[in-house]
């Protein structure tokens, strides 16, 4: 019977799919070690932690990596792809999720929700009501949004349909704008957002996209909210930044380093939301992620190819491990 190996338990709908295509096996460890040694035998691994570059090297067995979401990069791509290894994902399924986060967040920020909440319960009624004056509305703000896939979609139609926000994007491709979406580069978005919401993937020209000059270049109420990935802020240009009040506040739940050390200097400031990469986790989110990594689990098992395929290149290499016709 083929060995499914997940990094986390499943939705129970998703085991329930799997029950009889193979051995579902929980990896009793998230290090590097133990998922190189319980990976050996494995037909099919379901990523929702980092993998190391050499779970590939002795994994001989491994048909597919298929990442319970959307990012890869939890997936070491060159050595999966030098293995022979199919790379699937999940795209799309928690954007509703993450968007939600996120006008969550801006609210939140707003109105001051941690300090009202915090000085209600420790000094009383007129202590937490003193931070109402300073609250703000979303109504009419310009929401600026970094890389405008399925998330910062979802962010536009929420932020303009329900909250009447102003959109404004920037995007690799800079395509035809959606009704009430105008594009913009992205300097003159971090120039003109009231909100600036990081929705970008990893990647090289990502990584540091939002430097000392950008966050200088924000307007000194502006809010940056990154639901995108740590790496992609500079953090001691933000910290700096919010060390001597030049933006109004940051919503954080990715971060360069994960978790996130007890001492960081973001949990210092009233003004900053952190929360532990959770934007994207609800129980709905869950279990679309979970169905549709089983999904393509079965794909997988039965000698198909992964309907969404991340490393197509290594097709040819894959087939002559598991032929099509075997």
């Amino acid at each position: 019977m083929p060995k499914i190996l997940t990094t986390h338990t499943l939705h129970p709908r998703a085991s329930a799919m799997l029950t009889g295509a193979g051995e579902l096996v929980v990896a009793s460890a998230l290090d590097a070690d133990t998922l190189a040694t319980e990976a050996r035998n494995a037909d099919i691994i379901i990523v929702r932690a980092p993998l190391p570059s050499a779970l590939f090297e002795g994994a001989t067995k491994l048909r597919a990596a298929i990442r319970h979401g959307a990012g890869l990069d939890m997936v070491p791509m060159e050595a999966a792809t030098a293995a022979g290894v199919l790379v699937a994902n999940v795209p799309a399924v928690n954007a509703r999720s993450v968007a939600e986060y996120v006008m969550f967040a801006a609210l939140a920020l707003l109105r001051r929700f941690r300090m009202v909440d915090r000085d209600l319960r420790a000094k009383g009624w007129l202590a937490g009501r003193d931070h109402t004056i300073l609250a703000s509305e979303l109504a009419g703000k310009t929401i600026g949004i970094v890389g405008f896939g399925a998330i910062g979609q979802a962010v536009g139609h929420i932020a303009a349909h329900g909250f009447g926000l102003n959109v404004v994007a920037t995007t690799r491709s800079m395509r035809p704008a959606p009704d009430r979406v105008g594009f913009l580069s992205i300097d003159a978005l971090v120039e003109q957002s009231d909100i600036i919401v990081l929705c970008c993937p990893l990647t090289p020209e990502t990584r540091g996209l939002i430097n000392r000059e950008r966050i200088g270049r924000m307007k000194p109420h502006a809010l940056l909210i990154n639901i995108s990935r740590g790496p992609v802020i500079d953090d001691d240009a933000l910290i700096e930044a919010l060390q001597k009040d030049r933006i109004g506040g940051a919503a954080l739940d990715v971060f360069a380093t994960q978790p996130l050390p007890p001492n960081h200097p973001y949990f210092s400031f009233d003004n900053v939301i952190v929360t532990p990469h959770m934007a994207g986790i609800t129980e709905q989110s869950m279990m679309r992620m979970g169905v549709g990594s089983a999904d393509e689990t079965l794909l997988v098992l039965a000698n198909k190819l992964p309907v969404n395929l991340r490393n197509p290149e290594v097709v040819e290499h894959y087939r002559r491990r598991f032929p099509a016709d075997a």
